[in-house]
């Protein structure tokens, strides 16, 4: 995120800061599902109800 501040100051392209803001939110998005995971993993149905409540949101 401190990249992406950095950008904002030295006012990079717009295109290139969504670059980066997408590349983020898709990491973050797999700690999610890893975290998702470890903690419902007794409940199948459960974690895949959980994972596409998550994504969509």
């Amino acid at each position: 995120m401190e990249g992406v501040k950095k950008m904002m100051e030295e006012k990079c392209d717009c295109e290139k800061v969504l670059t980066q803001l997408k590349a983020i939110k898709s990491a973050i998005g797999g700690v999610m599902d890893e975290i998702i995971e470890s903690q419902f993993c007794t409940d199948k149905k459960l974690l895949i109800k959980f994972k596409k409540y998550v994504k969509s949101n």
